[in-house]
C-alpha cells in the first residue's frame, strides 16, 4: 500500500526520466515499471502485481530483481541489448520492504568502446612502426622489421616485394618486375613466394596496377579477383586452398619513387579488409617506405665508398725479391675506414712497407686515405728516409686540416697515424720510423715475439714536432709484421690486451709462411673486429755476397778503364757477358761524372737481384741532371746516354752523400 502511494506521488517524475526504473516489492511483485523500463525489457502490458520470476526475463535478470540485493552496473544481456542495473533495497532506513531498480542501455556505450580500443591498438600499432621499423640501414631487414610488425597485430600474412635497384642502394626504374624481400606470417607452410624470389607480376594482378598508378588495392575475396588469379592460376588455387581469402597491396613510395609494394594477407581472421583497415595499412607502409629508403641511400653511399676504397689500395704487391710478403685487409662491420697499406720496391733492391689509418669512416676517409696514398708514392720515388718521408705526410695533413676547415672556423682535423719502414736485403738493416700508430712485432727466426722500441711520434697533421727512426738488424726469415690498430684495439679491450693477443697468436706459429702467419692472426680474433683492420706480414730475405761486388775508385780519370775491367770480369763470373757493353759504358758515364764534378771517396757497387743494378756514390750533395745537348756542345750528353740504356735510373741522398744508380733487365 505504501508503495503503491509512493509510486502515484512520483508517478509524472518517474515516466519522464530516461532510464528503466522498477519498484519491486517485499513479497517479489512488480509494484512499478516505468516506460522506459517496459521498453528495455520488453514487459507484458500487466506486469505490474505480477511477480518478477513471471515476466518472462532471463534467469540472471530475474533472478536479481527478486533478490533485492544491492547492484552497481551489474551488466546483464536482455535480448539483443546490454543493460547496466544497478539495484538498493527500500528497507535500508526504515522504509517499506522491496528494492528500487534503475536501468541503463549501454549497448551502444560498449559499442563505442570497442571501436576506442580498436583505435587504441591501432595507435599503438603506429607507434611501434615508429621505432621498431628502421631500427638499421639495411634494406632487406627494414622490410623484414615491417613485415613482423603487422603479424598478427593486423594481418596473417605480410610480404614485401622490391626492385633489385633499391636492394643494391640504386634508384629503381619502372617495371612489374621484383624480388621478395621479406615474408613473414602465422604459420610457415603457406605458399607464398619465399624470400629472394623474382617475381614478374601480370599486368592484371593487385600488384602491377599498385606499379603502375601508385595507388593502394584493396581485394576483399580473393577467390572472385580475376585480376589477381591470373598471376599464376595455379600458384593462385593454393593460396585460396590454404584459406588465405583477403589482400591489400600498397605501393612503397619515397617522394616520386617507387620502391616495391607491400602485401597484406588474411586467413584465420575471417572478416575481410574494409576502409579502416586500409587506412592503417598505409599510414605504416608510409613510415616503413620512408625507413626503407633511407636505407638504400646509405646502401648507395656505402657502396660507393667502399667501391672508392678499394679501388685506392693495392690490388696486387709489385715483384720484389727482399721479402716475402703476405696481406690482408678486413673492412669495418658497419661503414668504410681509412685503413690503407702499401709495398713500394725502391733502389738498391730495397723495399719499403707502409701501413696507415684516417680517422673517421665513410667517403672522407676513403678520400684521405687515397690521397696520402699517392703521396706516399711520390715522396717514396725520392728515397726519401722514413722519418722525412713522414714530415712531408704531416705538413701535407696539415694543409688538408686548413683546406676542409668549416666557414665558422671550427677545426675539421682529418686525424690519421702511419708506420714508414725500409728493408734492405745487403745489410738486413729494417728503418722504422711511426707518426702516432701502433709499434710493429718482430717475430724472430727462433719463434721469440717482441715488438720493437721505436718512437710513437705524434699522428700526422699535429706538426712542429720532429719525427725518430730505429734501425732494426733482422736475421734472415724474421718476420715482421705491421697493422692497423683495428686488430689490437676494441671496445671490449684496451690496446694493452690487444697486443698480448697478438704476441700469443704470433707465438703459436714458429717458422709459419707468411700467409700462415695472416691467417693465425686473424684466426685468433676473438670477434670480427669493429674497426677496419690492415695486416702485412713479411718475412725477410737476404741479398748474399756472392751476389754484390764493390770497388773503390781514386779520383784520377785513369782508374775508369780499371773499373770497367773489374766490371767485365764480374759479369763473366754471374754469366752475364752479354750485359758487358751497356754496362760497361753506364759506368763509364757515372764514374766520370763522379770524378769531375763530385768529391771522392768514389765508390761503385754492383747488384744482381731480379735485375743488375750499378751504383756510383760520392761525398757531394749536387744531384746530376738529364739535359738535351746542342749539336755543338762537346759534353752533356752522358747521362741521357744512360737513361736511353738502363730501364730506371735515379738519385739517392745519404747521411754524407749521393749514390747515382742504374737499373737494367736481366737477359
Amino acid at each position: 500500500y505504501e508503495m503503491t502511494r509512493m509510486y502515484e506521488h512520483h508517478d509524472a517524475v518517474l515516466h519522464a526520466v530516461r532510464e528503466g526504473v522498477l519498484i519491486v516489492g517485499g513479497d517479489g511483485r512488480l509494484v512499478l515499471a516505468n516506460d522506459e523500463a517496459q521498453r528495455l525489457l520488453d514487459l507484458p502490458e500487466d506486469a505490474e502485481q505480477r511477480h518478477v520470476l513471471e515476466l518472462g526475463l532471463d534467469d540472471d535478470t530475474a533472478g536479481l530483481l527478486a533478490s533485492g540485493r544491492v547492484a552497481t552496473d551489474e551488466v546483464h544481456l536482455v535480448k539483443d541489448r546490454l543493460l547496466a542495473v544497478n539495484q538498493r533495497p527500500t528497507d535500508l532506513r526504515g522504509g517499506p520492504a522491496g528494492s528500487v531498480t534503475t536501468l541503463r542501455d549501454s549497448t551502444e556505450l560498449r559499442a563505442l568502446s570497442g571501436r576506442a580500443e580498436v583505435a587504441r591498438e591501432r595507435l599503438n600499432m603506429l607507434y611501434d612502426a615508429g621505432v621498431g621499423i628502421g631500427t638499421s640501414l639495411d634494406v632487406a631487414r627494414t622490410a623484414q622489421e615491417l613485415a613482423e610488425l603487422a603479424v598478427p597485430r593486423f594481418a596473417d600474412y605480410v610480404t614485401v616485394d622490391l626492385f633489385d635497384a633499391v636492394l643494391n642502394g640504386e634508384e629503381p626504374r619502372p617495371g612489374t618486375s621484383l624480388r621478395r624481400a621479406a615474408c613473414n606470417g602465422v604459420r610457415d607452410d603457406a605458399p607464398l613466394y619465399p624470400v629472394g624470389e623474382r617475381i614478374r607480376f601480370v599486368p592484371t594482378s593487385p600488384q602491377a596496377r599498385s606499379l603502375t598508378t601508385g595507388q593502394s588495392v584493396v581485394e576483399p575475396v580473393l577467390r572472385e579477383a580475376p585480376g589477381w588469379l591470373a598471376q599464376d592460376l595455379e600458384h593462385t588455387g593454393k593460396i585460396v586452398a590454404h584459406g588465405i581469402h583477403s589482400l591489400i597491396t600498397i605501393p612503397l613510395r619515397a617522394g616520386t619513387l617507387v620502391l616495391g609494394v607491400a602485401n597484406f594477407y588474411r586467413s584465420e581472421k575471417p572478416q575481410p579488409f574494409d576502409a579502416e583497415d586500409l587506412a592503417l595499412a598505409e599510414e605504416l607502409v608510409a613510415r616503413a617506405a620512408v625507413s626503407i629508403d633511407n636505407a638504400r641511400r646509405y646502401t648507395r653511399e656505402h657502396s660507393m665508398a667502399v667501391t672508392l676504397q678499394r679501388s685506392l689500395l693495392p690490388r696486387s704487391l709489385p715483384e720484389q725479391g727482399a721479402l716475402e710478403i703476405a696481406y690482408r685487409y678486413l673492412p669495418a662491420q658497419a661503414g668504410v675506414g681509412g685503413d690503407w697499406f702499401d709495398v713500394l720496391p725502391l733502389s738498391g733492391t730495397r723495399v719499403a712497407m707502409v701501413v696507415g689509418d684516417v680517422v673517421g669512416h665513410g667517403l672522407h676517409a676513403a678520400a684521405t686515405m687515397g690521397r696520402l696514398r699517392t703521396a706516399v708514392h711520390n715522396f717514396s720515388s725520392l728515397d726519401l728516409p722514413p722519418d722525412e718521408l713522414l714530415g712531408l705526410l704531416d705538413e701535407l695533413v696539415g694543409r688538408i686540416d686548413q683546406d676542409e676547415t668549416p666557414a665558422d672556423g671550427a677545426a675539421a682535423v682529418t686525424g690519421a697515424t702511419c708506420l714508414y719502414a725500409v728493408y734492405d736485403p745487403v745489410s738486413r738493416v729494417c728503418t722504422v720510423a711511426r707518426a702516432g700508430h701502433p709499434p710493429p712485432a718482430l717475430v724472430h727466426p727462433d719463434g721469440r715475439v717482441e715488438f720493437p722500441d721505436v718512437a710513437a711520434g705524434p699522428p700526422l697533421g699535429l706538426g712542429g714536432l720532429p719525427f725518430e727512426t730505429a734501425d732494426l738488424e733482422l736475421e734472415e726469415g724474421s718476420r715482421l709484421v705491421l697493422y692497423t690498430d683495428g686488430l689490437v684495439e676494441d671496445r671490449d679491450r684496451d690496446i694493452d690486451e690487444g697486443l698480448e693477443l697478438l704476441r700469443e697468436a704470433l707465438g703459436r706459429a714458429p717458422g709459419a709462411s707468411p700467409e700462415d702467419t695472416c691467417r693465425a692472426v686473424l684466426d685468433s680474433l676473438p670477434n670480427r673486429p669493429s674497426d677496419d683492420v690492415a695486416l702485412i706480414v713479411a718475412s725477410t730475405r737476404v741479398l748474399g755476397a756472392d751476389r754484390v761486388a764493390e770497388w773503390q775508385v781514386p779520383s784520377d780519370p785513369v782508374a775508369v778503364s780499371e773499373v770497367r775491367a773489374s766490371v767485365t770480369r764480374q759479369l763473366a763470373e754471374w754469366d752475364l757477358d752479354e750485359m758487358s757493353f751497356t754496362t760497361e759504358l753506364i759506368l763509364s758515364e757515372l764514374v766520370t761524372n763522379a770524378i769531375r764534378y763530385g768529391r771522392g771517396p768514389i765508390g761503385v757497387r754492383l747488384l744482381r737481384d731480379r735485375t743488375l743494378i750499378c751504383e756510383v756514390s760520392d761525398r757531394s750533395t749536387t744531384s746530376p741532371h738529364l739535359r738535351y745537348a746542342a749539336t755543338t756542345d762537346e759534353g752533356g750528353r752522358g747521362l741521357f746516354l744512360v737513361a736511353q740504356l738502363a730501364e730506371r735510373w735515379g738519385t739517392r741522398y745519404t747521411h754524407n752523400g749521393k749514390i747515382i744508380w742504374a737499373e737494367q733487365p736481366l737477359p
